[in-house]
């Protein structure tokens, strides 16, 4: 006599545990759950708090400042690049810095851009306000 025991298909075949399940949609909530954190996705926190933390591992605690002309028609800007900073008090710090410099700027991909060459005003300023600046490239 021969047995099925070995078949998965088999209904006496003995099945696994299901994987812990996870809520991905909650009409109560509002929609989306983060997978990571169960928490609704417009309330998540769990990508703010990985991209910090890459951020902060990928800078070695020196600010460099330097002055940079490609890509902009010969226009020059000073970079501010290595702070470890988040998305909202990079924004406040670069508004400081623009101010500092009485010029314009932005803030695009965790870097600074003031516009003009402002070099010695962005270290100055850095250094006031606490951070290891240094003057990097020409």
């Amino acid at each position: 006599m021969a047995t099925n025991k070995g078949n998965p298909r088999h209904p006496a075949a003995p099945r696994e545990a299901p994987a812990a399940s996870r809520l991905v949609y909650s009409t109560e909530a509002g929609g989306r759950m983060c997978p990571e954190c169960g928490e609704p996705a417009a309330q998540c926190r769990c990508k703010d708090l990985a991209a910090q933390a890459r951020l902060r591992a990928a800078t070695d605690g020196i600010v460099r400042v330097s002055h940079e002309t490609k890509g902009r028609k010969g226009k020059g800007v000073t970079l501010v690049r290595g702070l470890a900073l988040d998305a909202a008090a990079l924004l406040a710090l670069g508004k400081q810095l623009k101010a500092a410099c009485g010029t314009g700027g932005t803030v695009k991909d965790g870097t600074i851009e003031i516009q003009g060459d402002h070099r010695e005003q962005v270290v100055a300023a850095l250094a006031k306000l606490g951070h290891a600046a240094r003057r990097a490239g020409g």
